[in-house]
């Protein structure tokens, strides 16, 4: 197949969604996964073209539905050239002694262990495959490089993903593999609908903070997908301008 193929995890909603229809723009087939059907589905009928998209759900700290998720879109597109790692979740902000043992496996498992599961899916397809190779794209956010207050659990998952874009990235080296990472900073989506009215920062006090429109990264998602595999942005960071993250704290 001439056609490039997809995947995006997390599709149904926010930044997933935004990136699905800008890769399917960009002229993708799109592989939609998530933990929710219907959403995916809506996902899907905003691209509009049955032939050049599918949605399956998907949880992506459960190695034996990653595999069958990636085993069905094998068998459906023949073949992956990119794969999205966006989707993800948070714990609630409470005091670090409150956290719970749930609360924190819950994030770990959809963060840290669920982008390892789908990249090595990704791996075992990109390296079998013909011609060989493929893209990785992590989403990191900006707190793969500085914390919130109370965000231990996402915190730590996401400073996890960036050690595994690295060693990834050079795992993936002989094998025409490339994988970098998009770190994001307070893109419009529902989960940021907090942004805007106020959010607990570094000084105890609470501020609301700027936005920017989802699109912009679901550009810079198609720009790096766009590359030959003999280049590679292996870290990009974009976020709204005026945020409170260079000097934070």
């Amino acid at each position: 197949m001439n056609e490039r193929i997809a995947v995006i995890t997390g599709a149904g909603s926010g930044i997933g969604r935004a990136v699905a229809l800008a890769l399917a723009d960009a002229g993708f087939c799109v592989a939609l996964a998530g933990r929710t059907l219907d959403k995916l589905d809506a996902t899907a009928a905003l691209i509009g073209d049955p032939d050049r998209v599918c949605a399956h759900p998907m949880d992506v700290g459960d190695p034996l539905s990653v595999r069958a998720f990636f085993d069905a879109v094998v068998e459906r597109f023949g073949r992956i050239d990119l794969l999205f790692n966006n989707a993800g979740t948070g714990a609630p902000s409470i005091p670090f002694e409150d956290l719970s043992y749930e609360q924190w496996k819950t994030v770990v498992d959809a963060n840290f262990t669920g982008t390892f599961l789908c990249m090595q899916q990704a791996f075992r397809i990109m390296k079998a495959q013909t011609p060989r190779g493929g893209r990785i794209i992590n989403n990191g956010s900006i707190s793969a490089d500085a914390p919130r207050p109370n965000s231990a659990p996402y915190t730590s998952t996401k400073h996890a993903v960036t050690g595994l874009t690295k060693s990834a990235a050079l795992d993936g080296r002989g094998f025409d593999i490339a994988v970098g990472q998009i770190d994001i900073g307070n893109a419009a989506t529902d989960m940021t609908q907090r942004m805007r009215t106020g959010i607990l920062q570094a000084n105890g006090q609470t501020a609301v903070e700027p936005t920017m429109d989802v699109r912009h990264v679901a550009d810079a998602v198609v720009h790096m997908a766009g590359l030959p595999l003999t280049a590679n942005v292996l870290f990009m960071t974009v976020m709204a301008t005026e945020m409170p993250y260079i000097g934070r704290g």
